[in-house]
């Protein structure tokens, strides 16, 4: 896992401006600590930081071949879980390798196959080649979009890299943020190829753009398909099963020390049962990390997503399957450090959050990193199998996002929005017509309707909207400390196979993924086999909102550049309310403003609202 950065120019010598490429480079150290790596030609340049996790010594990069019309040269981050095949397949073609690492097969894949190598990978990965034989660059990134990948179009070329920072370190790049921008950064309504930066593009899951002397062309090379599933249950949760355990084996494949990240629930758990049978059979022991906080049964408040505490069903998964645990515990000094949220909005690059949980998170990934370099997620089988309360009750009818309709919506957008901006950012607007264009883009069968669907609709909605928030937000937060994240529910054969299971089938014992409950319950205890969904935990501690308060208080009292953004009075009120008088949404208002405070320090962001 890496960082990657570059800038392409047809009208300059990009040999003169070292310096600019060296601080592009620069801001991706934290994804790449072990090493760092810059490569420029009259038109290229490529900047490359490290995380050695696969052949340590020997995937060094930018990684170029010489040939006999010019060098291609790749910047590559991620990993290839089906590496070790495709170096076989490539050798018997004629390719050679001096090195264990998966990028050099990458990289040789592209020399046999071009652009088509993108269909020939199975994992997480965001890489760019300069092709010197034909002066352009090729841009790829994974089909669920699980690794980032951002653009910025110049009038003579383009700039790239894995996070905006890397972008905006240009001086071709200026922080200008206008009002679509903030109509993305508020709404939680994550459209594909966004960003809230003027001028700047993320590539899309399974896509990959083409930049030459003619400019910059992106296609789409892999998305959901609509087909027929012909297996009866039995036979598809043997095959869930299957594709899990071979999912999960490539997963754990890495040179350095590896983990899981364990909350108790069903899809962690089930996770870190199969690595530990894996690893238990080459006579190593699984080790597993979760988040708790100090007095947390005391102080404990049931929500919609998250109506039980994790820790008894933490510690009763560590026991079944004999691994090695550690909780980490956060204190609510800890998570309330105005220089933890610092890290934390700087490694999103966007100040609204998930409050307190993106701290946790983020200091979570730093006790792990101590520890390990990989760790294991159940990061979206949520999204996959069908888990979130909504796709159970009436707000899966609504005529918006699931996750925002109702009044327990999980984000609520515009809350924190000074008045005359909110009229004229109108949200409500922005949410509507972006849920109408991504549910007219859900592939159905002929003839589908009814209950089946719409749950085609919202199934395609959470694996191309929802879970890109939540994969940006785990991908950022783990490379900010450099700790690399896997997610097994990810693999694209899994939500393929999953996506055309029909509803009735993926609800056949009346609860949220059957499918999946049905795959692992053997190697799960009983209790947590049969838990209800509960989400990554946030802490209840008063000292926190006590914390938080008195920070809020503090920025409404002064002229901070936030409240060009934020409603002054709203913020007051806020702070000085009773703590038993704040509402978990109001917890929330008060940690966005201070969320877009510290990003205002940060980015010091230039707003165009005209």
């Amino acid at each position: 896992m890496c960082g990657i950065t570059g800038w392409i120019a047809y009208r300059r010598n990009l040999t003169d401006h070292t310096r600019v490429l060296d601080a592009m480079t620069e801001t991706m150290s934290c994804r790449g600590p072990d090493a760092s790596g810059v490569w420029s030609a009259r038109h290229a340049a490529l900047g490359h930081r490290r995380l050695a996790v696969i052949d340590l010594p020997g995937g060094a990069q930018p990684m170029s071949v010489e040939t006999d019309d010019g060098p291609v040269v790749m910047v590559y981050s991620g990993e290839a879980y089906n590496f070790t095949e495709l170096r076989d397949e490539l050798r018997r073609r004629g390719h050679r390798f001096t090195t264990d690492s998966d990028t050099e097969v990458v990289l040789h894949g592209y020399l046999e196959w071009g652009e088509a190598l993108a269909e020939h990978l199975n994992g997480m990965y965001a890489f760019a080649i300069w092709d010197a034989r034909t002066d352009r660059l090729v841009m790829i990134r994974d089909r669920m979009g699980i690794k980032p990948f951002y653009y910025y179009e110049t009038e003579d070329g383009v700039l790239f890299g894995s996070e905006p920072k890397a972008i905006l370190a240009n001086p071709l790049c200026a922080p200008v943020v206008g009002l679509d921008g903030l109509r993305e950064m508020f709404s939680f309504a994550k459209t594909p190829g966004h960003a809230i930066w003027s001028g700047m593009r993320e590539l899309r899951p399974g896509h990959l753009a083409v930049v030459d002397a003619s400019g910059l062309r992106e296609r789409c090379y892999w998305s959901l398909e609509v087909g027929e599933h012909t297996d009866d249950r039995r036979t598809t949760v043997a095959h869930v099963r299957e594709l899990l355990e071979d999912i999960i084996a490539r997963q754990l494949v890495a040179d350095v020390p590896r983990c899981t990240l364990l909350s108790g629930g069903l899809d962690s758990s089930a996770m870190t049962a199969l690595a530990a049978q894996q690893l238990g059979a080459v006579g190593e022991t699984v080790r597993s990390f979760a988040v708790d906080f100090p007095d947390q049964d005391k102080h404990f408040q049931a929500v919609d997503v998250s109506p039980t505490q994790d820790t008894p069903y933490v510690h009763a998964v560590a026991e079944h399957v004999r691994c090695e645990h550690r909780d980490i515990i956060l204190d609510g000094a800890a998570l309330s450090d105005p220089q933890v949220r610092r890290a934390a909005v700087a490694a999103r690059d966007v100040p609204i959050g998930l409050g307190d949980r993106d701290n946790s998170l983020y200091l979570l990934f730093k006790a792990v990193r101590e520890q390990s370099t990989v760790a294991l997620s159940g990061e979206s089988a949520d999204e996959v199998f069908g888990g979130y309360p909504w796709f159970h009750d009436e707000r899966r009818t609504a005529d918006t996002f699931p996750w925002l309709a109702g009044s327990q919506a999980l984000f609520s957008p515009a809350s924190l929005v000074q008045r005359d901006l909110a009229q004229a950012l109108d949200l409500p607007a922005y949410v509507q017509d972006h849920y109408s264009t991504a549910v007219a883009q859900t592939p159905l069968k002929d003839g589908e309707t009814g209950l089946e669907k719409r749950m085609r609709q919202v199934c395609h909605l959470h694996l191309t909207r929802m879970v890109q928030s939540l994969l940006d937000r785990k991908d950022r937060m783990s490379m900010a400390v450099g700790l690399e994240v896997r997610v097994p529910f990810c693999d694209h054969r899994l939500v393929q196979y999953v996506f055309n299971t029909p509803w009735a089938m993926k609800t056949f014992d009346g609860r949220e993924k059957s499918i999946l409950r049905a795959a692992t319950r053997d190697v799960l205890p009983q209790s947590v086999a049969d838990r209800k969904k509960s989400g990554y935990p946030g802490t209840f501690d008063p000292a926190y909102l006590s914390a938080i308060q008195s920070q809020a208080a503090d920025l409404a009292a002064g002229d901070h550049a936030a409240m060009q953004l934020c409603d002054r009075e709203l913020v007051r009120s806020l702070a000085t309310a009773p703590q038993d008088a704040i509402t978990p949404r109001d917890r929330g208002t008060l940690e966005r403003a201070l969320d877009i405070a510290a990003w205002f320090d940060l980015r010091q962001p230039v707003l165009n609202l005209g």
